[in-house]
C-alpha cells in the first residue's frame, strides 16, 4: 500500500502544487513541512493562512537540536575536524542545514510513522528548474508542477490569485526560506540588512563565535559596512 506524502516547503511552488493536487482530488496522507527554527515570521503566518484556507493541520517537524545548536555548538564526533565545534555557517560544498534539518530528520519521521507502506513523495520543483528535477529522477519523487508544465512564475500567479502574498516576502526575495542562508544573492542580503534588522545583528552575533565567516567574499561586518555606504547613497 501506498502514503502520498506532500513535501512542504510553504514556498510558492510546494503551495501552488497542495492547492493544485486537492483542487484535482489527489490522494493526499499527509503534509509535512520541515520546521527549522530560522524561517521568516511571515512563513509561519502563511502556513498557518494555507492550513484555515485547505481545511486540515500541516506535519510539523523539528530536529532535536536548534538551528544555532549546529552552528555553533554540536562537538564533531569522526574525521579530520573531529573534537571542532559548529558545523559553522553552511557553503555550496557543505549544506549541512539541508541534511541535517531537512532530508534526515523528514526520512526518520517518515520511516517510523509508516514503516509498513512504500512512500510516494511529491515535491513542488516547477518545470523551468531542471537540474533539481535531475537531481532526485530516480527516487520514489514526483514532480506534479513540472508534470503539469507548471513555471515557478506561473506558481507565485497562482498562489497570488488564491489569496496568497507571503505578506510581501516574494517581492523581497527570490527564495524566502531560511532567513540566514549565506547562499542568498547580495541584493537580497542588502534588503535583509534594511528590513530586517534584528535578524542581521543575529548574524553577526554568529559570526563572532564560529570559525568560518559567513561568506567566502564577505563578513557579515564587511556587509554591514557595504550596504551602509550603498544605502547612504541612494
Amino acid at each position: 500500500m501506498i502514503k502520498h506524502i506532500v513535501s512542504f516547503s510553504g514556498g510558492k511552488d510546494s503551495t501552488a502544487m497542495l492547492l493544485m493536487m486537492l483542487e484535482k482530488g489527489m490522494q493526499i496522507d499527509d503534509i509535512v513541512f520541515m520546521d527549522t527554527g530560522v524561517e521568516f515570521r511571515e512563513m509561519y503566518e502563511h502556513i498557518e493562512k494555507v492550513e484555515a484556507y485547505i481545511n486540515r493541520k500541516i506535519t510539523k517537524l523539528k530536529a532535536d537540536e536548534t538551528f544555532e545548536f549546529m552552528l555553533l555548538d554540536y562537538e564533531k564526533k569522526k574525521g579530520k575536524n573531529k573534537g571542532q565545534k559548529g558545523y559553522s555557517f553552511p557553503d555550496f560544498r557543505n549544506r549541512w542545514c539541508t541534511n541535517y534539518f531537512k532530508q534526515r530528520v523528514i526520512k526518520k519521521y517518515l520511516k517510523d510513522k509508516y514503516k509498513n507502506f512504500e512512500i510516494l513523495e511529491y515535491h513542488g520543483i516547477a518545470v523551468d528548474e531542471p537540474k533539481r528535477l535531475e537531481k532526485n529522477k530516480n527516487k520514489n519523487i514526483k514532480y506534479p508542477l513540472a508534470e503539469w508544465n507548471i513555471t515557478e512564475k506561473e506558481a507565485l500567479e497562482y498562489c497570488y490569485n488564491k489569496g496568497f502574498d507571503w505578506n510581501g516576502l516574494y517581492k523581497k526575495f527570490h527564495r524566502v526560506s531560511c532567513w540566514c542562508c549565506p547562499l542568498k544573492s547580495l541584493k537580497e542580503l542588502k534588503v535583509l540588512y534594511k528590513e530586517y534588522p534584528n535578524l542581521f545583528k543575529k548574524l553577526e552575533e554568529w559570526e563572532s563565535k564560529t570559525y568560518r565567516k559567513f561568506r567566502a567574499d564577505y563578513t557579515v561586518k564587511e556587509l554591514i559596512e557595504k550596504f551602509t555606504r550603498e544605502i547612504g547613497g541612494e
